[in-house]
């Protein structure tokens, strides 16, 4: 199928990706196996080296501490930049400049920076402005870095969901007497949310990967943290990278699938595809867009 972007190939191109395929398995294998090669001559695939993760005190005592502390920095940073985001997101889509320019100054302000700098910052700060101690103030840190940079990105999100939105479904809810919050609340967000869904996801995952950034700098003992304890413990040190990162990746993996779960479930509930239909599909199915306005009536 063609479209703007995309132009169905012919027998010709078909034959060529087929080919520039293999040649990428063939080199991808090779790449591989002169990796296999190299540690095997290093003697890193020693089972003595990746022993250590089948035993119960590698995984209680650094991996799963190391784990939960990930997930609980991710998980508060999510809840608390989600709606801030979404707070955001339709304050720069106000009528009003005095609220539309604030938001999008603080918007713009918070994605130009680098998160770790945010971490930076506000681990000086609730060291030398606040009360917080010392064991809890690494957390506050990572959080508040995460939260202000993902609020910031999470808003551009909403601002673009709700604005790829078709202008007839405010113009219709306008005609039949709704305010604009009414508008936004019972009509646009229930439908951008399913459109929005897989960059919001997108930008959890990145949540979950950031928290590292956190251990690394500011001692916050996450699951990369805990992993220089691990290696350190066990001399293995590439052995304790590979098991973080798949521990990483199932993480994220089962994140996403959730995600793409909740996102079928949405769809099919019905209320709300995001789908636009054509003048033909409304004239053949009135139901399609609520039914007729009144008992009886046609459209």
């Amino acid at each position: 199928m063609s479209s703007v972007l995309y132009d169905t190939p012919g027998p010709r191109a078909k034959r060529r990706n087929v080919v520039l395929s293999v040649v990428f398995v063939l080199l991808l294998g090779l790449v591989l196996w002169w990796v296999w090669q190299k540690m095997d001559d290093k003697g890193q695939l020693k089972w003595s080296l990746w022993q250590p993760f089948t035993t119960s005190e590698a995984w209680t005592t650094y991996l799963l501490p190391g784990l939960g502390n990930t997930l609980k920095a991710a998980a508060l940073s999510m809840v608390i930049a989600l709606p801030l985001g979404a707070f955001f997101g339709i304050a720069r889509l106000s009528d009003h400049r005095w609220v539309r320019g604030p938001a999008g100054v603080v918007v713009e302000f918070f994605r130009s920076i680098p998160v770790l700098l945010l971490m930076l910052f506000a681990n000086e700060f609730f060291a030398r402005s606040t009360n917080v101690t010392t064991e809890d103030r690494p957390l506050y840190a990572v959080v508040t870095g995460l939260v202000l940079y993902n609020a910031s990105v999470l808003a551009e999100v909403v601002r673009a969901g709700i604005l790829a939105l078709p202008k007839g479904q405010t113009e219709a809810a306008y005609a039949i007497g709704l305010r604009k919050g009414q508008t936004m609340t019972s009509i646009l967000l229930p439908q951008a949310v399913t459109a929005m869904l897989p960059a919001i996801v997108s930008q959890l995952v990145v949540i979950v990967k950031d928290t590292a950034l956190g251990g690394v700098m500011i001692g916050y003992t996450e699951l990369l943290n805990a992993r220089s304890t691990f290696a350190a413990n066990y001399a293995n040190v590439i052995q304790s990278f590979v098991g973080v990162a798949i521990i990483y990746i199932v993480v994220n993996f089962i994140l996403t699938s959730f995600a793409s779960w909740l996102e079928g479930r949405l769809r099919r509930s019905k209320r709300s595809t995001g789908a636009v239909l054509s003048e033909d599909q409304v004239e053949m199915n009135p139901a399609a867009v609520g039914g007729g306005f009144g008992t009886g009536a046609s459209v």
